[in-house]
């Protein structure tokens, strides 16, 4: 007695399912995918029939997913882009290989870029595509290969490698201080500081390991990136404590100045992660061989 297997839905519907979920009209899904509506309303059709399910709610002016469909939407996305993704690097590196990787928009630019001339020079068949992504994602609904991550070593489902620890020093512009550099961390707690969104903690704990007892929370306002906090010092809108290899030019030049002089090492490191499974993929093999000639762990972070 033989077995069927059942048939794949049609992947022109699925992707068209996705589309309006992602796009709210059935018209933007059309713009996009440059069919017309009445197109789009047969793949919809067509989807429905193949999985013996409502998955459209259609009224006279609008088609919108029903509950059932929306839940189908969120099981076949990482699917589709996965889809999308294999079909990419072939696209783009048919010899070769292609690593997908999510950075740090300030580590990744000021760390890793400067040193990729030598692994393209090294690896000239290997395709790295780089976006950021500032916070922790999940590797099975996103199409990444590895990631540059900052903090604990505690990224569910990933192997790592260390690349860096980092140390912190508090600055501001000169004039936030005219009477000079305080003599103890304390005197810092009058002053404005500014917070950055991805290290909520950084200011108590740079206090706790100087022994302050503080308030908790901290007052102060919130930037989502180095970059813009750095601004916000260098306009004497407060004190921010910056990782000390980002403020070293500008301390040289004196556009800021250290808010008080001892650099503390973070609780945190630098690492790159990557997904247990995709351990074997040759591209990432590579890439991970080269980097760890490129880590300091037991060093300040490169000038």
């Amino acid at each position: 007695m033989s077995t069927h297997r059942p048939a794949l839905p049609p992947i022109t519907a699925l992707r068209a399912l996705e589309a309006l979920d992602r796009l709210g009209s059935a018209s933007a899904v059309a713009d996009e995918m440059s069919l017309t509506q009445s197109a789009i309303s047969r793949q919809f059709q067509t989807l429905e029939a193949h999985l013996g399910a409502q998955l459209i709610d259609r009224d006279r002016k609008r088609l919108s997913l029903t509950k059932a469909g929306q839940d189908y939407v969120q099981d076949i996305r990482p699917a589709l882009s996965q889809i999308a993704q294999a079909a990419l690097k072939l696209h783009v590196a048919p010899v070769g290989g292609t690593l997908n990787l999510a950075i740090l928009p300030t580590f990744g630019m000021r760390w890793l870029v400067p040193r990729l001339p030598d692994f393209a020079r090294l690896h000239p068949d290997i395709t790295i595509n780089m976006t950021t992504r500032m916070r922790p994602f999940n590797f099975a609904s996103e199409p990444f290969d590895a990631a540059l991550h900052f903090g604990e070593p505690d990224w569910p489902g990933t192997d790592r490698l260390l690349l860096s620890q980092e140390r912190v020093l508090p600055v501001c512009a000169p004039g936030l201080l005219p009477k000079g550099v305080p003599a103890s961390p304390e005197a810092l707690l009058k002053l404005p500081l500014l917070h950055i969104q991805t290290r909520p903690r950084a200011w108590q704990d740079w206090f706790q390991q100087l022994g302050v007892a503080h308030p908790h929370p901290l007052p102060g306002t919130v930037h989502d990136q180095f970059t813009t906090i750095s601004q916000a010092a260098l306009h004497g809108l407060g004190v921010a404590l910056m990782p000390n290899y980002l403020v070293e030019q500008d301390l040289a030049t004196g556009r800021l100045i250290a808010a008080f002089p001892d650099a503390v090492e973070t609780l945190g490191a630098y690492y790159l992660v990557w997904p247990r499974e995709k351990s074997r993929d040759e591209s990432l093999r590579q890439f991970r061989h080269w980097l760890a000639s490129q880590a300091q762990p037991d060093d300040a972070l490169p000038r």
